[in-house]
């Protein structure tokens, strides 16, 4: 176990993309259990699913701040420079979390330009102004994508990945090799999290079980993509989140080497369930947890609403996290079982469209 070396209490943080699925329940978890956290935000709101649903998590935050100063938000793009450099300039950041990015690995194929602005030029943008303003820890989001065509599960962060399927996936192991150069030419204390299909109540539109429910829920047919032959390694939100608050409160250390030069203080971690799930388990479980949330009649004809269709490009079959050295070092592992999991996302759903 690694002992915490950074402090949270009466510290400012900056997290970028904290309108979105990740961003928003780590400021939520931040301002709840943190004191005297003042938490900073930043993001875009780009149309890349439905905004309502990004504004509608930005006011759960508003609601649950304990006092005015705890919670700023700046709606602007990590790729304007000059925002970035003021928000610095403003702020004393201790840590900041990036989670900033254009997500989607399907996306990527048809809409390059986004992800190299945001995933790219931002991410550049967030790491000169760490080197320019003395942040103690610098925690990224990177993504189980980048271990692309990798035909050894579980993925060890050991493994070797430089056969990225999707631009996406390129765009993220870019980010750890830019953190990685920035923590071995300014000491900078980097740590990247390699997320895991992450899932929960208020996601993501795009992903695969909140389109399911929607189609479903309009009577169009659902794809199972790789003739239902996928497993996914899918994490519960708060699990995450986690992950990410205990990884927070301890930087990497600063040492030097046998030359005397300095080491990188860099560090890269799995965040995972640690338990792949058949994709067609997955629809099953899900539409039990749609029934009983009432979002679907308990006669609905699941089998006329299905079509096994072959694997899309920038896909992979199997993703499967090994979390041994987040356990080793963090004490902890995500573990929600996949009904829990989806019984909340189902229970949301209902609450949100007003389906029950």
């Amino acid at each position: 176990m690694v002992e915490y070396n950074v402090e949270l209490e009466g510290r400012t943080v900056l997290v970028t993309g904290a309108a979105g699925f990740i961003g928003s329940n780590l400021v939520k978890r931040l301002l709840n259990d943190v004191k005297g956290i003042k938490v900073v935000g930043i993001d875009s709101i780009t149309d890349y699913y439905d905004v309502n649903i990004k504004y509608e998590r930005l006011a759960e935050i508003e609601k649950m701040a304990p006092d005015p100063g705890s919670w700023t938000f700046v709606k602007a793009s990590i790729a304007d420079r000059q925002v970035v450099e003021k928000l610095f300039t403003d702020n004393e950041f201790s840590v900041v979390v990036n989670l900033a990015a254009q997500a989607g690995v399907r996306y990527s194929i048809t809409n390059p330009d986004a992800y190299i602005e945001s995933n790219l030029i931002g991410f550049y943008n967030i790491l000169e102004a760490c080197r320019h303003h003395g942040v103690e820890h610098l925690v990224y989001a990177s993504s189980s994508s980048v271990y692309g065509s990798n035909k050894k599960v579980p993925y060890s962060t050991e493994d070797k990945v430089d056969n990225p399927v999707s631009l996406y996936a390129a765009t993220k192991k870019s980010n750890e090799l830019m953190a990685h150069a920035y923590s071995k030419l300014y000491n900078i204390p980097s740590t990247g999290l390699r997320f895991f299909t992450v899932y929960g109540p208020a996601g993501r539109p795009d992903m695969a079980y909140f389109g399911f429910t929607n189609k479903l829920r309009e009577g169009k047919t659902i794809q199972i993509f790789n003739y239902g032959n996928c497993r996914r390694d899918f994490t519960y939100v708060d699990d995450i989140v986690e992950g990410v608050v205990r990884v927070m409160r301890h930087a990497p250390e600063k040492q030097n080497g046998e030359d005397g030069l300095p080491l990188p203080p860099y560090k890269v971690y799995n965040i995972g369930n640690s338990a792949p799930e058949n994709l067609l388990d997955f629809v099953t479980i899900l539409q039990e947890e749609l029934i009983a949330a009432k979002v679907l009649p308990e006669d609905y004809d699941f089998e006329a609403h299905k079509e096994l269709v072959p694997m899309q490009p920038g896909d992979v079959p199997v993703t499967f996290a090994d979390t041994t050295p987040l356990e080793e070092d963090f004490g902890f592992r995500p573990c929600t079982p996949l009904r829990d999991g989806l019984r909340a996302f189902a229970q949301w759903y209902a609450k949100y469209y007003g389906t029950c």
